[in-house]
């Protein structure tokens, strides 16, 4: 597990400056919410009237005067007392200025026309801070306060090569203490981010960056304060996808972190991997890719550089050669956008229709491309072992659904609540398409005819549909054979933990569902006395497309999979069972006695409403059905090599 170290410094009574109102109050939030919230190793805490701190050279006082800060940061950091994986943040709420160049910290008793020689320069508290041994450093930077605001133009523009900073305004803004909150907006936003959980969590360095940017601005437009945007700056680029709070972090996050330590790996820069491998293993469970990755990077680190070798001759250079290093392999990733439903606002114009405010971000994953023959490819995604909550909770919206379509009224359908371990495996990165069916339809018979051209709606790059349970199967085995690797559906488990991404919210992307984000039936319609509506929660209501459309239409989850909401109900190789008392929790699928018992389908369609669509959701029908609203996408659950 990673440590967490902390300094927090707050002043309000400054000797030679203007008194500010809340900035002790800032740091005080700040410390508490570290040692209380998410229970940090220590906090070092400055303030007007802080208690002594404990140093290994004895106690100090801790009044932030020059000369109390100077002496601290000298004595405490002499010596490194944190490891690679381990954080120190720094926090400080107060004034502050640009001063030839450099960003300078107010202490209490600064001497404003003597800057250099009473004020903390920040690049010397970064160079403290890296003697820590902690290879993550984080300056959270409420200052430039003046008079309620602010007003060192340009604070915030010299460079800190290797630290993540968040400065709470831009360079040429004023950064605001607002009387109502009794705190700086950024530090009141900055707590509320921190403090979010689930798919809202802001657990890594883009996302807080994000919360911040949207939100400060809209509390000082709240509280008629001007415009005030906060941003980071980072340094390797890579500290983007950094992971600050383990325990708070989405599997989406841990997949972009693994991402960005294979680009470095790719890049040769085994220090900067070996960093960030080691974060992967910070979070919770055990990463074998990660596990693996760190002695493949000390292998590498162990191997004497081409510089160091000795000089060939020409008797030496057939040894040298049979022995060379072979290439090391490329990882193929793709890129793709994922989106986040942020807000909602309502009554835009006073029409009552709400807006979805959408968020995207660039990831990347590990894929391989599947020779279907004919020029024909299925891309799979590799979707890394993790644990997740499988089914709803009881305050979930729509689970009274059931009642109508299967019946099943009174039952627990996605229910109860439990704990699931997933194998990493490969993962079609669309349901199959015709192009893709009528490819494998035309290898040998395994078992069973396929019909080769079975789609209600046409189109080579839209989802094959009236496929039945018995029919993918047959597709799967023809497909096995075919490539040598083992192909089947999707297990439930699988099915559920691929589609969430990481996400506890009843849709991948959020609290609701927009036809910008899918397909499926936004219309209101009533059915034995059961009104489904075209919404689903706050969610706007739209279009009704009335039949499929091309996959990869609308944007991926965290994994890189389109349409796992709506397009086409999607086959799982378990047989159904009314509830998930008995289930598996290894993500095994889960059988029964009955070879008529009904199959599983997840996702949703073309032709059913937004409630149906849920991550959770599960329909059924006997394995023989076919329908123009069912196909399906496969797994493979073969070990694939590098190339």
């Amino acid at each position: 597990m990673s440590r967490n170290w902390a300094i927090c410094i707050g002043i309000n009574e400054y000797y030679n400056l203007t008194p500010l109102r809340y900035a002790v109050q800032d740091a005080t939030a700040m410390r508490d919410f570290f040692l209380e919230e998410i229970e940090f190793e220590q906090v070092f805490y400055f303030a007007d009237d802080s208690p002594p701190i404990d140093t290994p050279q004895g106690s100090m006082r801790s009044q932030p005067t020059y000369a109390n800060l100077t002496y601290f940061f000298r004595k405490r950091f002499q010596k490194q007392f944190l490891t690679v994986g381990d954080n120190f943040w720094f926090f400080f709420a107060g004034h502050g200025e640009l001063h030839e160049g450099h960003d300078y910290l107010m202490p209490i008793d600064v001497d404003p026309g003597n800057l250099e020689r009473t004020a903390l320069r920040i690049s010397d508290i970064t160079a403290s801070l890296r003697n820590s041994g902690a290879d993550n450093t984080v300056l959270l930077l409420d200052a430039c306060r003046s008079q309620g605001k602010r007003a060192a133009v340009g604070f915030g523009s010299d460079a800190q090569p290797g630290i993540v900073t968040i400065y709470a305004c831009s360079p040429r803004q004023a950064s605001y203490e607002i009387e109502a909150l009794q705190h700086g907006s950024f530090t009141h936003a900055l707590l509320e981010g921190l403090r979010l959980l689930g798919a809202e969590s802001c657990a890594t360095v883009q996302r807080i960056d994000q919360y911040l940017r949207h939100q400060v601005p809209i509390l000082n437009q709240r509280y008629q304060k001007p415009v005030q945007t906060p941003y980071t700056a980072v340094e390797p680029l890579s500290k983007n996808c950094l992971i600050l709070l383990p325990q708070r972090a989405r599997l989406e996050d841990v997949q972009a972190l693994k991402n960005a330590a294979y680009k470095a790996e790719i890049e040769d820069d085994w220090e900067l991997a070996q960093q960030l491998w080691t974060r992967v293993l910070a979070t919770p469970g055990v990463d074998q890719d990660a596990v693996l990755a760190i002695g493949r990077i000390a292998v590498k680190r162990a191997q004497p550089s081409p510089a160091a070798a000795p000089p060939q001759t020409a008797g030496s250079r057939r040894i040298e050669a049979s022995v060379a290093r072979p290439a090391r392999p490329v990882v193929p990733t793709l890129g793709f956008d994922v989106v986040t439903i942020s807000d909602i606002e309502r009554g835009l114009q006073g029409s009552g229709q709400p807006k979805v405010i959408i968020n995207s971000r660039r990831l990347r994953a590990e894929y391989r491309r599947e020779d279907l023959g004919g020029g024909v490819t299925l891309d799979l995604m590799r979707l890394p072992s993790g644990t997740f909550i499988m089914g709803s909770p009881a305050t979930e919206a729509g689970r009274d659904v059931y009642k109508v379509w299967e019946n099943l009224a009174g039952i627990d359908v996605e229910g109860p609540q439990h704990r699931v371990e997933v194998a990493a495996f490969w993962m079609g990165k669309y349901a199959v398409t015709q192009v893709h069916w009528c490819a494998v339809a035309a290898l040998p018979k395994i078992e069973r005819d396929l019909n080769h051209d079975p789609a209600e709606f046409k189109g080579d790059e839209r989802p094959v549909e009236q496929v039945s349970w018995d029919d993918a199967t047959e597709f799967c085995r023809r497909l096995s054979k075919h490539s040598g690797r083992t192909y089947r559906l999707p297990r439930e488990a699988e099915w559920e933990y691929a589609c969430r991404a990481g996400t506890t919210t009843p849709f991948h992307f959020g609290s609701t569902i927009t036809p910008e984000l899918s397909n499926y039936a936004a219309v209101d319609y009533e059915y034995e006395g059961y009104k489904f509506s075209a919404s689903y929660g706050e969610g706007p209501k739209g279009a009704y497309r009335k039949q499929t459309t091309d996959v990869g239409s609308f944007p991926a989850n965290a994994f890189g999979l389109y349409d796992m909401h709506g397009n086409v109900w999607e086959w799982c190789e378990d047989h159904w069972h009314n509830s998930y008392k008995g289930a598996p929790i290894d993500g095994s699928s889960w059988k029964s006695s009955d070879i008529d018992a009904y199959r599983l389908r997840r996702g949703g369609s073309w032709n059913i409403n937004p409630v149906n669509c849920r991550s959770a959701y599960r329909g059924r029908n006997p394995c023989g059905i076919r329908g123009n609203g069912i196909g399906f996408r496969v797994v493979c659950a073969s070990a694939w090599t590098l190339a």
